[in-house]
């Protein structure tokens, strides 16, 4: 019984993109498996694992339908059936050139530029599967709250399940925890030129993942992905 899905961004299996970021944070999301890590220089082993633990746990992912348990009355099957008949629908988006930023402290593979087009589709996705998420319970709200929101992050978060969409959204694949302002400089410079062979060619945004955490505390499996195949 799985615990909660999710519906993610993320490169093609295989592709250059995937594998650095496997390495980097120490695991292949689709297939389990570990990865060696590369090591910038002047950190320890033991720093790179902390800073990319959490991460790792959900995968290298850009968020569009953040975790859920399944509503009463759904199951996986449905959720597939209806991903593969909404991907039909739906239009491949471009995302251009991502680069490595600053997220509120976290370091991040970010568009330069956020087309439109993604933002759209991103609030579309959170409303057309909002049937299949079971609503948080109080422990969860709490949670959410203990960072503090704005009046439209809290208004998200009893309306979708989560702060951080609609206008508040902001596609990001994240490649390391919270960290001081000292550290992040220098590991976003090192991580810039880590990423830079693979960050020549525009994100093309093709394929939505349907990613799922078998049981609460359990590192997120890459399950399935529905290719866009749509004209609007």
């Amino acid at each position: 019984m799985t615990y909660r899905f999710a519906i993610y961004a993320a490169p093609a299996p295989g592709s250059a993109l995937a594998n650095r970021a496997n390495a980097w944070l120490g695991r292949d999301a689709l297939t389990g498996l570990p990865r060696p890590q590369p090591l910038p220089q002047s950190m320890e082993m033991e720093r790179l694992v902390a800073i990319t633990r959490e991460a790792d746990r959900y995968g290298f992912h850009g968020t569009l339908k953040p975790p859920f348990q399944l509503a009463d009355g759904s199951d996986e099957a449905g959720l597939e059936a209806a991903l593969e008949a909404y991907c039909a629908r739906k239009a491949p988006v471009d995302l251009g050139p991502l680069s490595v930023q600053d997220l509120s402290g976290f370091i991040a593979l970010r568009p330069v530029v956020s087309p439109s087009a993604l933002l759209a589709l991103a609030a579309d996705i959170v409303e057309a599967f909002d049937r299949f998420r079971r609503p948080p319970d109080t422990a969860e709200l709490a949670r959410r709250r203990a960072h503090g929101l704005t009046p439209t992050q809290e208004a998200n978060l009893e309306r979708w399940g989560y702060p951080y969409v609609m206008d508040d959204f902001r596609l990001h694949f994240t490649l390391t925890s919270r960290l001081p302002s000292a550290e992040r400089q220098p590991l976003i410079d090192w991580l810039a030129r880590y990423f830079a062979p693979v960050l020549e060619q525009p994100f093309m945004l093709d394929t939505l993942w349907l990613f799922a955490e078998p049981e609460p505390g359990a590192p997120f499996r890459q399950v399935r992905g529905f290719t866009l195949t749509g004209k609007n």
